[in-house]
């Protein structure tokens, strides 16, 4: 989950527990009935925080397979760059090959560096 979301979450707690504490204190209910006010806020709690908890592993949850989509989409992207790369390589390296008049096979010697150009100078 990202920092944003355990942020607003921890927000809301904290937003919850303080407008039902001032609800309560400024309600215009006697000793008794706030009382029982509190008493039955208390009980629900318990089930607040559970479903809370459910909410936030289900954002987490659906956070993790987002992300492993994203990763796997990148992945595939990153090896099909790859291999056009590497087919681009091999066409230069024959082309190169070609126009110095040598075989495409001996195009691999270029490819570990400029010391073919230079025998040639």
């Amino acid at each position: 989950m990202s920092n944003g979301a355990g942020k607003f979450f921890g927000g809301l707690i904290v937003g919850t527990a303080i407008g039902a504490a001032v609800g309560v204190l400024f309600a215009p209910r006697s000793g008794k009935e706030t009382r029982q006010v509190l008493k039955r806020s208390a009980q629900d709690l318990p089930q607040l925080a559970e479903e809370l908890g459910s909410n936030v592993q289900y954002q987490a949850d659906r956070f993790t397979e987002q992300a492993q989509r994203t990763i796997d989409e990148a992945l595939v992207r990153l090896q099909e760059a790859i291999a056009t790369g590497q087919e681009a390589s091999r066409k230069l390296q024959e082309e190169l090959a070609l126009s110095m008049g040598s075989s495409p096979n001996s195009a691999s010697t270029l490819s570990e560096g400029d010391h073919a150009i230079e025998d040639e100078e």
